[in-house]
């Protein structure tokens, strides 16, 4: 089983080390020198964690064979990506990997359908759900206990209590700001 762990975000320095978006709530773990990564593009890899550090507040890795800032830019936005054992599950109850949660049927608590897990983003602040639509469209839904009130693996579903205007479509808000 494949784990995203970081995004390769820009280089640091003249050395060849690169700053990471951590994905992974185990960067010793997963991110420790001797791991070796694929990549995704897979072109850019395996690569081979030599070194890490943190650097005000962010982690840069240095990898094997990337020994200046011109290699370390060309790996800029490569999703690093570990292979874990698929019985090793998160250690909270509450925790998924974002594995479990791809391709999860997104659904509000009165059981309307909302769409499909396409995608999951890890912002600062929270983390974000993107599903996709039966239309076709994208809505952003904040991975939040208020909002996402189940995770249920065994059915393959979210279910979700939306605040007003979350999942609304425009144009039911625009329709309804013209009759008051």
């Amino acid at each position: 089983m494949q784990l995203v762990v970081a995004r390769i975000g820009r280089a640091h320095g003249i050395k060849g080390e690169v700053t990471v978006e951590v994905r992974t709530d185990e960067p010793e773990l997963r991110l420790a020198p001797g791991a070796v990564l694929t990549t995704d593009p897979a072109d850019a890899g395996p690569l081979t964690i030599e070194s890490g550090r943190v650097h005000s507040g962010r982690l840069l890795l240095r990898f094997e064979g990337v020994r200046d800032r011109t290699a370390a830019e060309a790996l800029r936005n490569t999703v690093l990506i570990a292979e874990v054992d698929p019985d090793e599950l998160p250690e909270e109850e509450d925790e998924y990997y974002d594995h479990q949660l791809m391709d999860l049927d997104v659904v509000t608590a009165d059981g309307v359908e909302v769409g499909r897990i396409t995608e999951i983003s890890h912002l600062p602040s929270q983390d974000l759900f993107i599903v996709e639509r039966p239309d076709g469209s994208e809505v952003m839904i904040p991975f939040v206990e208020e909002i996402v009130t189940e995770i249920d693996l065994q059915e393959q579903r979210a279910v979700i209590t939306p605040p007003p205007g979350l999942i609304d479509d425009r144009s039911e808000i625009v329709s309804s700001r013209e009759e008051s």
